[in-house]
């Protein structure tokens, strides 16, 4: 059986070449499903998998003959590619440096983000591992200040015709059921959030996405590993270090439009395909502000396990 994703349902096709296989058996190392064995010294399609392939490449990455083909789950030979030399990789130190400069910017100039940057950042984030291939991440684009402004005013009308899901009463009668830390979530912060979002935008305020230039929402779908939007967006956010511009995760939106009809309804008008359990907006652009220091920061418990 195959692992279902939002983009396919069925297993992926593997094809090897017997004569340029010399059965070194690195393919059957690197397959995790046990799609692979060597038989009379040559690699040959396992009758026993997990699952039956998913698509993951790793044995035509590996295999230094050329001698496997995968296609099927959106995988083709022609998506290998080979490696840069590592000389041309980031030290830790230089990765480091970059990571230490990026903040949480909510003050951009007034200037678009080239599509040339844009593309370049979802190249970028395209690289982030997943859960399973293929990536069920979904990608929205809002690539004008004018576009994430629209989406901020939807959203604060979307969030006056929700105000009952803040309500003392209804927390009231869900604090037994999602219990106490959800319930001081609510109350001390997403509570505080809606009127903060709404009356600052009826004062022509944008607090949901600070009027960036650029907005990009990262969501999965109900097959996707939860974590996949999350990473990729990370992903998305060091690139954007690195090419000059200032990045902040909005971590407010994401859950208060996942269930419900208004939230279907919401959800369609902006375009965006599906509920996930995971997923966040980042907002990009020219930063306004030059910070000249770091904060450090820390993890809430580090222990090595005994």
């Amino acid at each position: 059986m195959a692992i279902p994703t939002s983009r396919t349902k069925k297993k992926a096709e593997i094809i090897i070449n017997e004569e340029k296989c010399t059965g070194c058996g690195l393919c059957v190392s690197v397959c995790k499903d046990f799609s692979l064995k060597i038989e009379n010294r040559k690699a040959k399609v396992s009758d026993n998998p997990l699952f039956g392939c998913i698509g993951c490449g790793h044995c035509m990455a590996v295999c230094p003959f050329d001698a496997i083909e995968i296609s099927g789950r959106t995988l083709s030979p022609e998506d290998i590619f080979r490696l840069p030399d590592k000389e041309k990789t980031a030290s830790y130190e230089s990765l480091y440096f970059l990571l230490q400069h990026r903040r949480s910017i909510r003050e951009f100039k007034d200037i678009p983000v080239e599509a040339e940057k844009i593309a370049k950042i979802l190249r970028a984030a395209s690289t982030a591992p997943m859960g399973l291939p293929p990536s069920d991440v979904n990608i929205l684009i809002f690539d004008t200040r004018d576009k994430v402004r629209k989406f901020a005013k939807d959203f604060c009308n979307y969030l006056e015709s929700m105000k009952w899901l803040v309500s003392d009463w209804f927390l009231s009668l869900m604090k037994p059921l999602w219990g106490k830390s959800t319930d001081e979530i609510f109350r001390g912060f997403i509570k505080p959030l809606f009127g903060i979002y709404t009356r600052n935008m009826e004062k022509g305020i944008n607090l949901v996405n600070y009027d960036a230039p650029l907005a990009i929402y990262f969501y999965g779908t109900p097959y996707s590993d939860p974590a996949d939007p999350v990473i990729a967006a990370t992903y998305a956010m060091i690139a954007a270090q690195s090419l000059g511009l200032g990045t902040c995760m909005l971590g407010g939106i994401h859950p208060l439009i996942q269930n419900g009809r208004k939230a279907k309804k919401f959800r369609k008008a902006q375009g965006i395909r599906h509920t996930s359990r995971e997923g966040i907006f980042v907002i990009f652009g020219y930063p306004e502000v030059d910070y000249q220091k770091g904060i450090k920061r820390s993890f809430a418990s580090v222990e090595i396990k005994k």
